[in-house]
């Protein structure tokens, strides 16, 4: 069974961008692999062997993304009220304070963009539901409840 990552357009984008400016960066790392290669001793060249590993991390960097764009399900945001991949929602934590967040892709979550995960228990919590619903969230921390205000 394969398992696919949902993600939305704009993460699959981010993914294919990061790609291209490795790819576009490969040549300068390998000339800068064979300058080092031509110091001589490669077993005392620690330009060699940095560079070598530099290398091999940018490679295996793109073999990661290209494996992230294939096993992947770019989910597109339907126009309805309802919570899914890719809403932006406005809520309220029961103190006053309202915050916005963005519902996304485990790869592409960031707390502090305000970008959340919709496997995480807040994220999960919100799926499928319409804004002016108060929803029930069990964290590690503790549970608590969350009010949406608005879906977009």
């Amino acid at each position: 069974m394969v398992y696919y990552q949902k993600m939305t357009p704009e993460g699959y984008q981010k993914i294919v961008d990061e790609i291209a400016e490795l790819k576009k960066d490969r040549p300068r790392r390998i000339k800068i692999l064979q300058a080092a290669r031509a110091l001589g001793d490669l077993s005392e060249n620690t330009e060699y062997t940095e560079a070598k590993r530099d290398l091999g991390h940018l490679q295996s960097r793109i073999r990661f993304l290209e494996k992230q764009l294939k096993y992947s399900e770019v989910v597109k945001k339907t126009t309805d009220q309802v919570v899914d991949l890719g809403s932006k929602v406005i809520l309220d934590f029961g103190d006053g304070d309202q915050e916005e967040y963005e519902i996304v892709g485990s790869l592409e979550s960031d707390v502090a963009a305000g970008k959340i995960s919709y496997h995480s228990p807040l994220g999960s919590a919100l799926m499928k539901q319409k804004a002016g619903q108060t929803v029930d969230v069990e964290a590690p921390a503790g549970d608590y409840q969350v009010t949406i205000l608005k879906v977009e």
